[in-house]
């Protein structure tokens, strides 16, 4: 049987290494990219998303969109609005314009935690309630554009991204900075939750998702055992040797990121409940078993002999 994806945002950090893992699992891998040429290991093809023909996949996954971890300027959010909302759409509309019998039969879309807006220490699975704010509500644009695939006879998946955790991502390589500088610090009060996954089960979990013809809906992409900012600031700081350095107040962090910097004080205790009940398996459940396999040196491979 026929078995081809295409990935919108396959140059980004989570696609890289999943073109990787589609092909191991049988699955041929067209990259969508503006510039419509690359080279990733896993990748069959290169198209642009105006060429690219979606009647010849089984599968679409968008993980295309602007960094959020920087200031929400005007410019910013026309950016992150665009790269999210718009290039869903243009999707969809390619897919519409597909005869039934030639569309893809699921399309798998990121979306994010921030879906929920702050919500304190509520637990949060797929069934609560949309939250308030900025990110709440281009996440649920973001989530809207996507569905309008189901009408058309498509498996829609809408994976709400936590804190993706990964030797090459954004995130933790200025967690690990910051300590090694002597930096790092808790933010705000340290209470608020942070729901986060490593990078491997994240694409695990996609991979998960796009085989399983049951696999519908809202997923929360979160370890299943978030940790508050405190807790997590100080097993790190522990995994690298360093001391917790002062806090970053509050007003501070608004101050330098503006919006961005309020949405890193609120946080979400984000559950996988979909993927759990689906019978996902996390090979990273626990925070340290993620810093453990994040900052372990891997041993030199051997000399081949001769």
């Amino acid at each position: 049987m026929r078995k081809r994806v295409a990935i919108y945002g396959v140059t980004g950090f989570v696609g890289k290494g999943l073109a990787g893992m589609l092909a191991a699992d049988g699955w041929e891998v067209i990259a969508v990219s503006r510039k419509g040429t690359g080279q990733i290991n896993g990748v069959n093809g290169w198209s642009s998303p105006e060429a690219v023909d979606l009647s010849s996949c089984d599968a679409v996954i968008n993980l295309a969109g602007e960094p959020v971890d920087q200031r929400w300027t005007r410019r910013i959010r026309r950016a992150l609005h665009s790269s999210r909302v718009d290039v869903t759409d243009q999707i969809v509309q390619k897919i519409s314009s597909l005869a039934p019998e030639s569309r893809p039969r699921v399309l798998l879309n990121a979306s994010a935690v921030g879906y929920y807006g702050g919500r304190g220490d509520e637990m949060l699975d797929e069934n609560s309630a949309r939250g308030s704010g900025y990110l709440a509500d281009l996440c649920d644009l973001w989530e809207k554009s996507a569905m309008q695939a189901g009408p058309l006879g498509v498996r829609v998946v809408r994976f709400r991204i936590g804190v993706v955790l990964g030797k090459d991502g954004r995130a933790f390589q200025k967690l690990l900075f910051a300590f090694k500088a002597g930096l790092g610090g808790r933010l705000g009060t340290g209470k608020q939750w942070v729901p986060w996954i490593h990078i491997d089960d994240l694409r695990r979990a996609i991979v998960f998702a796009v085989n399983d013809p049951e696999f519908e809906g809202a997923a929360n992409a979160t370890a299943p055992h978030p940790e508050t900012n405190a807790s997590l600031t100080g097993k790190l700081a522990k995994a690298v040797r360093r001391w917790v350095f002062l806090p970053v107040p509050g007003f501070v962090l608004k101050l330098l990121l503006g919006g961005f910097g309020g949405a890193l004080l609120e946080g979400q205790r984000a559950m996988p409940k979909t993927l759990l009940d689906a019978g996902f398996q996390f090979q990273f459940p626990h925070l340290e078993d993620a810093l453990r396999d994040l900052l372990a040196v891997r041993p030199a491979s051997a000399p081949s002999e001769r």
